[in-house]
């Protein structure tokens, strides 16, 4: 199941209450507190305790009709702190909020299962409680299922620099920028966001990093009572978790990580492969809509009807029918639709369908797809998605990986050529660590020596995270094993039974599948 990004930020009525709703500058004591440098011998400051209470009742109505709601499921919330700085464990600490979900009758109990979802950004607490109703109940009977929220994502001390109106402007700008105008506006939005940001924390951006985050979840290890770390990291959630077991090799039990983000590629390398991963799913989107029976509601080529739609909006941006909106779908609205229904074949059907719809006048449904990929909330607010993945991915960035205007220009005039749809855009997304303000901690090479085996897995159609990303983390990780899915979408398990069989026995067992087996779609 994939639930609405930000469901429980956006409840948080139910659970300020175990949230604190403790901000930043309390939280560091109004100091500017900067990021520690990545390490091999991290500090080991002793965990606090984990705060939990029942919430029950609470998530059960939020899921209530889901498929798997009917589950018999406990969920618990909690709250604890760690260090803001890891190399000062006596120093100022920042909450980290978590879900527990436990399944009824459980049996042999194995530990915690950790799961983050990717972005970064993601929910880890909104990903516990999709993944309850929908993963495989034999890893549930001998699990608990944890998710955190990262130190800046959520209900963990968010990050939040970035105007709702900005956000709007940016979903809004062209996607597909090839002059110097273009170029410019695109830019200038991103320049807008790095100020924004630099002004509201300073260097206290640091902070938020995926090292220091790592460094939280042996801390959560601890917390939790687990001698060892099982974990689930999907996207993101695979630069995590590797960094994770780079810092901590001893401590690892079972990593899966499902959809991983390429650790040998340059930026460059990775912008491109993401825009020819998404021109592919594109494809195969369309050859699966002029395959149906009914008909495809794009006729019979769907890349030109997405063409014209474009050229539709530009020049008369759409209006949406539903009762209250008052923005019109602009190019960069409709190709963030369209990015976010590429996620999970599952929204293939909503995307035809509101590509339809737009076409003849009303982006309601482009307006629903766009909005669950940036974070955007009925009311017109949003979570804090865009924010820390910002502030994340330029943390983590080494500041001499920049590139000009001429640089990012360049490359969008030729790629825009090779991938029509999403290269002069993916060339775009260069640019938007090379303004940024705040101390970086780069991550570090990850061979992770001397962990127990760790399940690498990868799908041949993956838009986002391309196969050859996650060939390149088994063959780094001295006890990498390579999982792969000739399937669509982002992401495997659990989407077919011969993977989650393999995933389940690695999990529960510890029995690692033969390197390199693959899975039909």
């Amino acid at each position: 199941m994939r639930l609405r990004r930000g469901m429980l930020a956006a409840t948080t009525g139910l659970l300020l209450a175990v949230t604190g709703c403790t901000s930043f500058s309390e939280s560091s004591g109004g100091s500017d507190a900067s990021s520690s440098a990545a390490s091999s011998t991290p500090a080991e400051p002793e965990a606090a305790p984990i705060t939990w209470q029942d919430c029950d009742a609470e998530i059960t109505d939020l899921v209530a009709g889901t498929p798997g709601s009917e589950r018999d499921l406990a969920f618990e919330c909690g709250r604890t702190e760690v260090p803001i700085d890891h190399d000062e464990p006596d120093g100022a600490t920042l909450p980290l909020f978590l879900v527990r979900a436990k399944l009824a009758g459980q049996t042999d109990r194995i530990g915690s299962l950790l799961v983050n979802p990717g972005g970064p950004g993601g929910s880890g607490a909104d990903a516990a409680i999709g993944l309850a109703l929908s993963m495989p109940e034999d890893v549930l009977r001998r699990f608990d299922l944890v998710g955190f929220d990262p130190r800046g994502v959520g209900l963990s001390t968010a990050v939040e620099c970035i105007p709702a109106e900005l956000k709007d402007r940016s979903t809004a700008a062209e996607p597909r920028p090839t002059t110097q105008a273009q170029l410019d506006e695109v830019l200038a939005l991103a320049d807008e966001a790095a100020d924004a940001c630099a002004d509201e924390y300073g260097d206290a951006l640091g902070t938020f990093n995926t090292v220091d985050t790592a460094r939280d979840m042996d801390l959560l290890r601890e917390a939790l009572g687990d001698e060892q770390l099982s974990y689930l990291g999907y996207s993101y959630g695979t630069t995590l978790g590797s960094t994770y077991a780079e810092l901590f090799p001893q401590n690892v039990r079972a990593l899966v990580l499902d959809a991983v983000v390429d650790p040998d590629a340059d930026p460059q390398e990775k912008a491109e492969s993401q825009a020819a991963g998404l021109e592919a799913s594109f494809d195969a989107f369309a050859g699966n809509c002029t395959g149906l029976v009914s008909g495809c509601p794009l006729g019979g080529e769907p890349r030109r009807f997405l063409d014209e739609l474009l050229a539709q909006a530009a020049g008369a941006p759409i209006p949406s029918a539903r009762p209250g909106e008052t923005r019109t779908a602009t190019p960069g609205v409709i190709m963030t639709a369209v990015l976010a229904a590429l996620y999970d074949t599952a929204s293939w059907p909503q995307l035809s369908q509101s590509l339809a719809a737009a076409r003849n006048g009303d982006a309601a449904g482009v307006f629903s797809l766009a909005d669950s990929y940036t974070g955007r909330l009925e009311d017109g607010s949003y979570t804090n998605l865009t924010d820390a993945n910002l502030a994340i991915n330029c943390a983590d960035t080494p500041e001499d990986e920049t590139f000009s205007e001429e640089e990012v220009l360049q490359l969008a005039q030729d790629w825009s050529a090779r991938y029509p749809l999403f290269g002069a855009g993916s060339a775009a997304g260069l640019y938007t660590c090379s303004t940024w303000e705040a101390p970086r901690t780069p991550l570090p090479e990850r061979d992770a020596e001397g962990s127990a085996p760790i399940l690498v897995v990868g799908n041949t159609g993956d838009p986002v995270t391309p196969l050859p990303g996650a060939e390149d983390m088994a063959e780094d990780l001295t006890a990498g094993s390579l999982l792969v899915w000739q399937g669509q979408g982002h992401t495997a398990y659990p989407k077919t039974d011969c993977i989650s069989a393999a995933v389940n026995a690695y999990l529960i067992d510890l029995t690692v599948p033969q390197d390199g087996l693959t899975c039909p779609a």
